[in-house]
């Protein structure tokens, strides 16, 4: 079901806001990982399409949710801070104090960061921490960091265009001029039920993981989503998902998934992602989640890597067991997906080790 409803096994999208807007956010700070996650989710996308949507802003980049960079589209950015922002800035207090990042510092620094990006300038990080500098705010190392963090939470900036392979960042209000805002409470229920819709079943426990918001909120953006959202019980616990969320399996279907893939990240409880003889192996079954994960028929069955080679990538699979011949097949065509979505030539090593 989440295979279906996270539309690995299915999905009708055609381009990158597509996939994003329907999972709400997509974690990404490995952003080559993540633009393959989008990949995996829409029809004949490939890596030059998330690119460009990504330098036109038809998706962004920053931080929300949680203290790490996801994928968001314009149109949801704001109110997903409205929510999202304080809580993350409380998780990040005694970074703050330790980078000696207090009020008073986060207002000149907005200032002045608000003059450098004027007029849609996009810039890197160490432009804006010269910039800083200049204004007489020592940003360098991680207090630049915790500042452009701060900036982001704060609603003053975003991603904007790379150049030449780096990062800049814009001013929100020229990425995003016209995302409309929603009360707190419509926020709540909009956020809720857009994950249970895109990544059910999943627990209460699971959402709060995903949003960072508290129980106490967890339940209330339950209760505001009201019909939109059914509970169903599986082994004694517990499971939401979208009331008109197909209650089925999804098709026998082979992935290769990069590092953080929501279908592993996006969950507390991942026991029933890891093959039974594997369960209970805390650190094999933590770096699986995190890594890049062999997935067969929604389990977790290996790992992979993958390396550049002249005119190509080369892929190599480490499964937990044994593949069989048709298992090693799956394996390959899934490889050779991700070679289409490179557009490069893919060679496959040690599927069957």
């Amino acid at each position: 079901m989440r295979l279906v409803n996270q539309r690995l096994a299915r999905s009708e999208f055609r381009s990158a806001a597509n996939v994003v807007g329907w999972l709400g956010a997509v974690q990404a700070q490995d952003y080559a990982g993540a633009k393959w996650a989008i990949g995996l989710r829409a029809k004949g996308l490939i890596d030059a399409d998330v690119e460009q949507a990504f330098n036109d802003g038809a998706i962004l980049r920053t931080h929300i949710l949680r203290p790490t960079w996801h994928f968001v589209t314009p149109a949801d950015i704001r109110w997903m801070l409205t929510i999202s922002g304080p809580r993350v800035h409380a998780a990040n207090a005694y970074f703050y104090r330790w980078l000696e990042i207090d009020r008073d510092v986060a207002s000149r620094s907005r200032r002045l960061i608000e003059r450098a990006l004027s007029r849609g300038t996009h810039l890197t990080r160490a432009e804006l921490g010269a910039a800083l500098g200049r204004g007489g705010i020592a940003a360098t190392g991680s207090r630049l960091a915790g500042l452009m963090m701060r900036a982001e939470l704060d609603g003053v900036i975003c991603s904007g265009a790379r150049r030449g392979g780096q990062f800049t960042y814009a001013l929100l209000d020229e990425r995003a001029p016209r995302a409309k805002p929603l009360g707190r409470e419509e926020a709540l229920a909009e956020l809720t039920r857009r994950y249970f819709a895109s990544h059910g079943p999943a627990t209460l426990r699971d959402y709060v993981w995903w949003s960072g918001l508290t129980v106490k909120d967890a339940r209330a953006g339950v209760e505001a989503a009201g019909a939109a959202l059914r509970e169903h019980l599986l082994d004694d616990r517990s499971y939401w998902s979208a009331r008109t969320s197909p209650f089925r399996a999804g098709p026998s279907s082979t992935y290769l998934l990069p590092n953080y893939d929501e279908y592993l990240v996006a969950y507390c409880d991942r026991e029933a992602l890891v093959m039974p003889h594997r369960r209970g192996l805390s650190g094999p079954r933590a770096s699986d989640v995190l890594s890049n994960s062999v997935v067969i028929d929604g389990v977790v069955t290996g790992t992979w890597t993958k390396a550049a080679r002249p005119g190509g990538v080369r892929v190599k699979v480490v499964p937990h067991a044994r593949l069989t011949p048709a298992g090693g097949r799956a394996v390959k065509a899934a490889a050779d997906r991700y070679g289409k979505f490179l557009d490069l030539p893919v060679d496959v090593s040690s599927v069957t080790a």
